[in-house]
């Protein structure tokens, strides 16, 4: 048994279902967790646990959070890789956007994906927004020659263009909106970066595949000029050259 977690547990009142429905697994995994101390969940989960029960992660899982924080090569800002984009669980995304609150940017070339999976999406941005986060969109433009040749390669009924307009209309129907921007850029077509606060998803495309089947990177910033920072300044510097979009 996991004496120390299903302390914290007692201590904040809560049963297994609460903290597994708050960050986004199941309650048989909440259930494993407890019955088995050598069983930790990743990084960014049993960092979510904590502050769900206000503890630090380094008293419920020891030994993890030891062996995660050793790490001293670059590849420490690594907190995870999946094969593909869509091997990474929708409660990540959920979690990265829910817990960032101060910069927030979109740079995939269509963001489509983005609607689909988290339809309440806009109006939790537009909350972030009117507390003073920056929300930033950078799309590609869908009338670029670049965007119809990507047409081209990936030969699928819903082209880039139409996917790149349905992530403008859901912009626009979020209305004005302070904090939020828009700008069109042809330079990321290969490369996805999404960036929440200090935490970071990169994709970089594979030939003529869909975003959904390129690899993923989850990345967290712990040192100057590392993984984190590299991306961070190539999206900086296709936002400064990126055309305005008017929402």
């Amino acid at each position: 048994m996991n004496n120390a977690l299903r302390d914290a547990m007692t201590q904040a009142g809560v049963r297994p279902r609460q903290p597994a429905r708050r960050v986004g697994v199941e309650c048989k995994t909440v259930e494993r967790w407890l019955s088995n101390p050598e069983r930790s969940p990743r990084e960014t989960t049993r960092e979510d646990v904590g502050r769900e029960l206000g503890v630090d992660p380094v008293t419920l899982w020891p030994k993890s959070v030891v062996a995660s924080r050793v790490k001293t090569g670059h590849d420490r800002e690594i907190v995870a890789a999946y094969p593909f984009r869509s091997a990474a669980p929708t409660s990540l995304w959920a979690s990265l956007v829910d817990g960032a609150s101060q910069n927030l940017t979109f740079a995939g070339y269509t963001n489509y994906f983005l609607w689909q999976q988290h339809p309440r999406l806009g109006a939790r941005l537009a909350s972030k927004a009117k507390l003073g986060a920056r929300i930033r969109f950078l799309v590609g433009d869908p009338e670029s020659e670049v965007t119809t040749k990507r047409e081209e390669v990936e030969g699928v009924p819903l082209t880039v263009s139409t996917r790149i307009k349905i992530t403008l209309d859901a912009l626009t129907k979020m209305g004005p909106c302070d904090g939020v921007e828009a700008r069109f850029s042809d330079q990321h077509i290969a490369l996805s970066v999404f960036m929440f606060d200090d935490q970071m998803l990169v994709t970089p495309h594979i030939a003529s595949l869909l975003g959904d089947e390129s690899p993923m990177l989850h990345l967290r910033r712990l040192e100057d000029d590392g993984l984190y920072d590299r991306f961070a300044g190539h999206v900086a510097a296709l936002w400064e050259e990126g055309r305005p979009v008017e929402l």
